[in-house]
């Protein structure tokens, strides 16, 4: 008679169905427990905790204390000497009129200072999501021959891009975001920065006919076709402010303290261009951005447009850019956060972004987020909170109403520059080569989409990745990893014999370790696996002298199994069955052991053949092995329990 085990399996009755559906939605929609601060307190004080979790400004305003504010202020400051250069360069690169990038400098880091969880975030444009914008757009509306249609319409795919990122948020969606994943954005990121860069062409050389286009073909053959307009004077303009930017770039890498340098060298870039292009009035050599009235952002509820016409592009630029946006602000937001030991709350972040740009789409804004370089300047500057985006729009504010006609005078060559120097540092070598040194396929991932948006289109690219990334994951799905255990020398520990040589087979036992879920889509290649297994071993056994009789299946590692996952182990059982083998399961879990109990297959295994370690199932069955010799009652050949 076998010894029982030293530590009991619980068998009890399988949980309620309610139960297990509260478990499972809890673990699926909110893993970080968000309502844990909320249970011991008392009735009367939780719903002004539940105002201070879902408007975060509550929590933080009330502790706010000046010495904080000074370090706001100066943060605020200097990001808004950077929103200025760039929200006109990125409306530049959107299409869409300068002075609409100054708009969505002020009204979304107000919603956002409201409803953002983090304390790093600034809000701005950025060039990807621009680019992508006016491509997208472009195909169905022109930006020159009708550029108040093109308007409308992107205000239309911003409301679009808030709606579905508030819905994300709300529904705690974020794993959708998730699809995009570290090799992805890698790869779009640089390719938008080279074709970014390429565009800037057209600046430095002056050209005022070109291609609407992205892709590295259209644009190099839109330059080379119009070399009849390229401008030296524009040229040298461009190479000048280049190179300065540049520098203050390389002088904030040596010199980390100075990197305020670095953030005012574009506004200083555009000052100095408007001075210089002032005096060259006149001179078509040198374009500018033209006429920026002044005046706050005038309501665009008015203008948009839902046209069937153009709504297919314009749900297309809505959604797109509102995940890739999602993705590079809330990945920002954590990277900054985890560098003060802070975690900022993702569905938070996503009903911020969304909140942010449905009230900028009614109020003459394009799509905004938290882009790299402003979070980084924000950051260097010594935020305390999302008060410095408060700072921020109080200078746009005043840009706008006194300032803004200062800025008619940006040379378009500036503006070039500026984003020229902002793309480069999109371009991250370092860890493309990284990628390609650990993971083959994260390579190939990275590559499909930068070859993707460089040669084809933005859309293009991204989706390719995207479905590459997928049919990974569906792989390790359908081919979960398997392998066979060996008991680790001198110890009661068992591990993959692939990984440790100097593990060793227990004679007559074959231990196989499951690490996936069992359902219907892996089920015929585990069981086939499993024979695998179980041949070799038994090749290998008779060349010994001796046979299989039994099977551990090792399912710590199994996290679910559907009916089909059932049936495969049923089908498992009576094939070792009929080969004289026993079967045993060792360690399943809570919710694997409720459905083995209900689906009837503990009755056909027995509960004697379930086991809480491999250990308990080798003694257990040791008195059954007649490999095994037996000296005085103690086994000679298992491994000493210590």
């Amino acid at each position: 008679m076998a010894p029982s085990s030293t530590h009991p399996v619980n068998f009890s009755n399988p949980r309620s169905f309610a139960t297990k559906f509260k478990s499972n939605l809890k673990e699926t929609f909110f893993p970080d427990d968000p309502f844990r601060q909320f249970r011991n307190e008392p009735p009367e004080r939780r719903p002004r905790k539940a105002l201070q979790y879902f408007v975060p400004i509550f929590e933080w305003l009330p502790k706010y204390s000046f010495g904080k504010f000074k370090y706001d202020v100066l943060a605020g400051i200097t990001i808004a000497s950077l929103a200025i250069p760039q929200g006109i360069s990125y409306a530049k690169l959107a299409e869409v009129p300068a002075i609409y990038g100054l708009y969505s400098s002020f009204v979304p880091p107000l919603i956002y200072a409201i409803f953002g969880s983090s304390k790093n975030i600034a809000v701005g444009t950025v060039a990807a999501s621009s680019l992508l914008i006016a491509s997208t757009i472009g195909e169905v509306a022109s930006p020159v021959n009708d550029p108040t249609l093109f308007l409308h319409l992107v205000f239309t795919s911003t409301l679009i891009s808030g709606i579905f990122q508030t819905a994300l948020g709300v529904l705690r969606l974020g794993i959708l975001v998730d699809f995009l994943s570290h090799s992805t954005i890698t790869g779009f990121m640089g390719g938008t920065a080279i074709i970014i860069c390429l565009q800037q062409l057209k600046g430095f050389l002056g050209l005022k006919h070109f291609t609407t286009k992205t892709d590295v073909v259209s644009v190099l053959k839109a330059i080379f076709s119009h070399k009849d307009e390229w401008r030296w004077e524009s040229a040298v303009m461009g190479i000048c402010f280049l190179i300065f930017l540049l520098s203050t770039v390389q002088l904030r890498k040596k010199l980390p303290r100075l990197f305020w340098v670095s953030a005012v060298a574009p506004i200083v870039t555009v000052l100095v261009g408007c001075i210089m292009a002032y005096f060259l009035r006149g001179h078509d050599a040198i374009q500018t951005v033209g006429h920026l009235k002044k005046g706050l952002n005038p309501l665009s509820i008015k203008y948009l447009n839902f046209d069937s016409k153009y709504l297919t592009a314009v749900v297309k630029a809505g959604i797109i850019t509102a995940i890739l946006a999602l993705a590079e602000g809330i990945a920002i937001g954590r990277s900054f956060a985890l560098m003060k030991n802070e975690q900022t709350d993702g569905n938070k972040e996503m009903i911020a972004f969304g909140l942010m740009n449905i009230v900028g789409s009614l109020t003459s804004c394009y799509l905004t987020t938290g882009p790299f370089s402003k979070t980084a300047v924000n950051f260097n500057a010594g935020c305390r909170t999302a008060m410095s985006n408060v700072v921020m729009a109080i200078c746009m504010m005043l840009t706008l109403l006194f300032l803004a006609p200062v800025f008619s005078y940006t040379p378009l060559v500036a503006l070039s520059a500026i984003i020229t120097s902002a793309m480069l540092g999109l371009i991250k070598y370092d860890e493309v080569y990284h990628l390609y040194k650990v993971d083959k396929f994260d390579f190939v991932i990275c590559m499909a989409a930068f070859l993707g948006v460089t040669f084809i289109s933005m859309d293009i690219g991204l989706m390719l990745s995207v479905g590459l990334s997928i049919l990974r994951a569906l792989l390790y799905v359908a081919r979960p990893a398997t392998a066979k255990l060996g008991n680790i020398p001198n110890s009661t520990l068992f591990r993959d014999i692939e990984q440790y040589p100097d593990a060793t087979s227990i004679p007559g036992v074959l231990v196989l370790q499951l690490g996936s879920p069992i359902h219907f889509a892996n089920s015929t290649y585990i069981k086939e696996r499993i024979l695998r297994w179980i041949n070799e071993e038994e090749g290998v056994s008779s060349s010994k002298g001796h046979n299989v009789e039994h099977l551990l299946l090792d399912l710590g590692g199994v996290t679910s199994l559907d009916m089909t996952g059932i049936e495969t182990l049923v089908e498992i059982h009576r094939n070792t069955e009929a080969r004289g083998i026993k079967m045993g399961l060792v360690n399943p879990r809570i919710e694997v052991m409720e459905k083995l109990i209900v689906g009837k297959f503990i009755d056909i295994i027995g509960r004697e053949a379930v086991f809480l370690s491999i250990d308990d199932a080798i003694r257990a069955r040791q008195f059954s092995l007649s490999v095994w010799t037996q000296k005085d009652g103690v086994d000679t050949i298992h491994v000493p329990v210590s």
